[in-house]
């Protein structure tokens, strides 16, 4: 098989507790009370589009739909608006991942960040039909942000599953 451009080792099986373990630290980190300002990132949002891409099948559109209905709950925002951003950036995760496994991090962040502007996009059009108030332009700073964390939530997340170099030169693996 051929190996993608972006990736230049074997990685090893991800955990499924390191998942949820970071799905829950991204959760707690989006209910820290930092403030109601537009332009704050939502890592859950980024810790669900990367481990749609780098494990589909761990994580899909169901866990993106419970964990926007948890979110909805804590801001008391609409009921589905998060769930909607959230199945809505999976699905593009999924969809996507395929192709973006071929590039390296710095190109992924420029493919992923359309997705993340289209998902605030859509939830800035929930809560205005909703009848909220437009938040402010700064609203579209968060998706450039998110785009910015992309390389280092990338090294930070895949650096458990990374092997220790291997001292035998003789060894192709």
């Amino acid at each position: 098989m051929i190996m993608p451009r972006g990736s230049n080792q074997l990685l090893l099986p991800v955990n499924p507790f390191f998942i949820a373990f970071t799905l829950a630290l991204a959760f707690g980190f989006n209910l820290l009370p930092l403030g109601r300002e537009p332009a704050m990132p939502d890592l859950l949002a980024v810790a669900l589009v990367f481990w749609n891409v780098h494990q589909p099948r761990r994580v899909g559109v169901g866990t993106a739909f419970v964990l926007g209905l948890m979110m909805d709950t804590h801001q008391g925002a609409l009921l589905g608006q998060h769930a909607l951003a959230y199945t809505l950036l999976s699905f593009a995760g999924v969809s996507m991942q395929r192709r973006m496994l071929w590039f390296g991090v710095v190109e992924q962040a420029l493919q992923i960040l359309p997705v993340f502007v289209a998902v605030h996009l859509v939830s800035l059009a929930v809560r205005l039909l909703a009848g909220g108030m437009f938040p402010g332009w700064s609203l579209l700073l968060a998706p450039v942000f998110e785009a910015l964390l992309w390389p280092m939530v990338t090294l930070l997340l895949l650096a458990p599953q990374r092997r220790a170099p291997d001292p035998d030169q003789n060894r192709p693996l």
